[in-house]
């Protein structure tokens, strides 16, 4: 599934995600919460969908959400590789049910372990969409 949500272009520009994630209620859920927050989101519900999205560029992405755990041949770690490859600087967000990994990990990203709670992707969110007002330090959970 590919899901992309593109908004009018005489809008003031805003953030783009995307989001990776092969439960498409969860999905539905973390893109609903931040288009309430003002993000853009481009919707992947596999890793092979997210390549085909980082490869097409036709949408700028200013940050990457993504689960680890994909069905397929590509999973989250691969999705995040590929990302960082165009986009060095850019935050990156894993997701997993599994304990984090660094060696796999990029530099710079963080790591929620699901369960989460809609707090902390809300905060999460907000702080990538620069609407935080108290600038809150985020603690990743794992």
């Amino acid at each position: 599934m590919v899901d992309v949500r593109h908004r009018d272009k005489a809008m003031v520009s805003r953030p783009t995600v995307l989001i990776v994630e092969d439960n498409y209620l969860l999905l539905e859920m973390l893109t609903q919460l931040c288009e309430q927050e003002g993000i853009a989101v481009l919707a992947a519900s596999s890793g092979e969908a997210a390549l085909t999205m980082l490869r097409d560029g036709r949408t700028a992405i200013d940050w990457l959400f993504t689960d680890i755990n994909l069905p397929g041949l590509i999973d989250g770690w691969t999705v995040a590789a590929a990302y960082r490859e165009r986009h060095p600087q850019r935050p990156v967000i894993y997701a997993s049910t599994s304990p984090p990994s660094e060696r796999r990990s990029v530099t710079g990203s963080i790591y929620v372990r699901k369960p989460f709670q809609i707090r902390e992707i809300l905060g999460l969110a907000r702080m990538m969409a620069g609407t935080d007002p108290q600038h809150q330090t985020l603690r990743a959970v794992g």
